[in-house]
């Protein structure tokens, strides 16, 4: 199943008290969270590597993501791979991507009134929000999940996103036990009033998964200018009991 195409975006507060803004849900903009600066990221523990040195911004103090400049150009063509079969439904219940040290719990999301997608909680910075409109892990279709980069706590679950690169790999854990495996096409920022959804969100005829979280620019007012978005496809599925 291919993820719905969808208006409106998710509602965040803009940092330091400032209003609402629209950040955008899938097929209307990215995805955005309540974030006041954080320090970035966790070192790397696995993979034999280790992700550029953090900024050293103090934590609580605004700043822009270490991605580059925000992007408006189409994104890289991937080269195409010999996939496994699609799964069946079950529900996603933890994320891991071992570059970055990260294993969090995942939650389902949902639209709220307006038709825009949910973001996990602010109080519960290291959960991912999966939207279940979409695809389960490694189904047919593009599956897309959430997190916060930072918070008033700093770092949040998403904030290294932006130091992987191509080849690296994502396991989400799924409700029957299985483990679908996704590795790392390319990484981007792209301004949120210039979302491509098409090319974020669109159905490439095999197994894909879309990390998304905020990026680019910090204005105290607004919050972060654009979303960073992990592109991903599915490597291999671990049944369950293998490591």
């Amino acid at each position: 199943m291919a993820v719905v195409l969808l208006t409106g975006g998710v509602r965040c507060a803009g940092a330091g008290g400032g209003p609402a803004v629209d950040q955008a849900a899938p097929g209307a903009g990215g995805i955005g969270a309540d974030a006041r600066g954080g320090q970035l990221p966790p070192e790397a523990r696995r993979e034999g590597s280790t992700p550029p040195a953090s900024t050293g911004t103090p934590a609580g103090q605004p700043h822009a993501t270490p991605a580059g400049p925000v992007s408006r150009a189409p994104a890289a063509s991937f080269p195409s791979s010999v996939a496994p079969a699609p799964l069946p439904p079950s529900r996603a219940t933890s994320l891991a991507i071992p570059y970055l040290s990260v294993h969090a719990p995942v939650m389902g999301l949902d639209l709220d009134r307006d038709h825009r997608m949910t973001a996990p909680p602010d109080d519960n910075p290291k959960l991912v929000g999966w939207y279940q409109g979409g695809p389960a892990p490694g189904g047919a279709g593009t599956a897309v999940a959430v997190g916060h980069l930072d918070t008033d706590s700093g770092p949040a679950v998403f904030s290294g996103l932006s130091q992987l690169t191509a080849g690296r790999l994502i396991e989400v854990r799924r409700a029957d036990g299985r483990t679908a495996v996704y590795r790392v096409d390319a990484v981007r920022t792209f301004e949120k009033a210039h979302f491509p959804d098409r090319e974020v969100y669109g159905d490439r005829g095999r197994p894909e998964l879309r990390l998304i979280t905020c990026g680019g620019a910090y204005h105290r007012r607004t919050g972060y200018a654009g979303n960073v978005v992990v592109f991903a496809h599915l490597t291999a599925v671990r049944e369950p009991g293998r490591a």
